[in-house]
């Protein structure tokens, strides 16, 4: 290798705005203004924790009476209140029926029961019911609590002629 070649030289520039210390550098000032401190200082964090108070989901249901009535139907309350959570949870209780053999499979020529699957989707919908307490609307309660309670029945009903 011969020594006579020079090496490649590589300059390092420092285009950076800002010094280590926070400060803008000479060669930025005349290019940078400072921007107008905006109408109002942003809040104090204590101010920001003493505004946030938890929602009560349940004051926020339209349509639900005022006082602690809450006397409906059997059908009333086992109608999904087409909110995203009851959307959620309708195939799964809609699973739960196909597998008592009380709603028809579409992608089954006959109704077949089958015990195992039943109990699986009850216990998982008696999970989510216990884990969203107090986190539900009135009306989502009662469609999650309706639907889980008529499959309990159910799946005790089929499952004793069964076997």
């Amino acid at each position: 290798m011969p020594k006579d070649k020079p090496k490649n030289e590589i300059k390092v520039t420092d285009k950076r705005i800002f010094t280590a210390e926070g400060e803008l550098r000479e060669e930025f000032r005349d290019q940078i203004t400072p921007a107008e401190p905006s109408a109002a200082p942003p809040p104090a964090p204590e101010k920001i924790i003493a505004e946030e108070k938890p929602v009560d989901r349940r004051k926020e249901q339209k349509g639900a009476p005022e006082s602690g009535d809450r006397r409906r139907t059997l059908a009333d309350k086992a109608t999904n209140p087409g909110s995203p959570f009851t959307n959620f949870i309708e195939p799964l209780i809609a699973q739960a029926y196909m597998s008592l053999g009380m709603l028809r499979n579409p992608y089954q020529a006959q109704t077949k029961i089958d015990p195992g699957a039943a109990r699986q989707m009850i216990e998982i919908l008696t999970l989510l019911q216990e884990k969203t307490a107090g986190n539900l609307t009135p009306d989502e309660e009662d469609f999650l609590h309706t639907h889980v309670a008529e499959l309990k029945l159910a799946y005790v009903q089929r499952t004793k002629s069964v076997g």
